[in-house]
């Protein structure tokens, strides 16, 4: 590779990863609703938010775009998404079909330095339950996010653990959406039967615990769909 070669590569693995430290700030803030579904997302707006070039803000949002917590329509523009029933429906069923899994592989591989991570990221979500501030239900939800994405970390297997960072993205966003009462705390206690099945080597416990807490997740969504209301109900006539 010439120097100048050398010269590029660089700058483009620094637009990349500016582009990406952007993707995470504006993913955390779609993830706790603090950008709320339908938000318009300009480049113009993004790029001189964060003193950074169109092209590096239009980067970050194709790697959202990627992810699903973005939507793009053409000449208008890029936009917070807005995952409709089916589609939370979809990112349930996909979870069902790899989570099980990554519970057998995570069951295989985890050692005593891995189930203290686990206990402390369940302390974490205890006192985030505990909580009953505004901001509270938000840090729930991305307490228990992350003790999935810890999971999969566990399993080993990276191509799975990008597929789960995606997924738990996406379900984050739909239970702030959908999710009635909150299962905050029975997911808790799920969590913590999981992490004593691998602890006791329970793979086959561990794998039909996480199939369990995958249903009862969204068991807790209100999916149905609703009519819009009347143009004279909608006017106050």
């Amino acid at each position: 590779m010439n120097i100048a070669d050398q010269i590029y590569s660089a700058t483009d693995s620094a637009t990349q990863d500016r582009a990406q430290a952007i993707r995470d700030q504006l993913r955390d803030a779609i993830v706790d609703r603090r950008l709320a579904p339908g938000t318009k997302l300009s480049e113009g707006e993004v790029g001189t938010l964060f003193d950074v070039s169109r092209t590096v803000a239009r980067a970050a949002l194709q790697m959202l775009s990627f992810e699903g917590l973005v939507r793009t329509e053409r000449n208008r523009g890029a936009f917070v998404a807005n995952p409709s029933p089916e589609e939370a429906r979809q990112v349930f069923a996909s979870r069902r079909l790899i989570e099980p899994g990554i519970a057998i592989a995570a069951c295989g591989r985890v050692t005593a330095a891995d189930i203290a991570a686990f206990r402390a990221q369940l302390d974490e979500e205890g006192r985030f339950i505990a909580e009953r501030g505004p901001n509270a239900r938000r840090a729930e939800i991305k307490a228990s996010g992350d003790f999935h994405l810890l999971l999969a970390s566990v399993a080993g297997n990276a191509i799975l653990q990008r597929f789960m960072e995606e997924l738990v993205a996406r379900s984050s966003l739909v239970i702030a959406l959908y999710g009635r009462s909150g299962v905050s705390a029975c997911g808790h206690s799920e969590h913590t039967e999981i992490v004593g099945a691998l602890e006791n080597g329970d793979c086959g416990l561990a794998s039909r615990l996480m199939l369990h807490h995958i249903d009862h997740i969204e068991a807790d969504l209100d999916l149905r769909v609703r009519a819009g209301p009347a143009l004279r109900e909608a006017l106050n006539f």
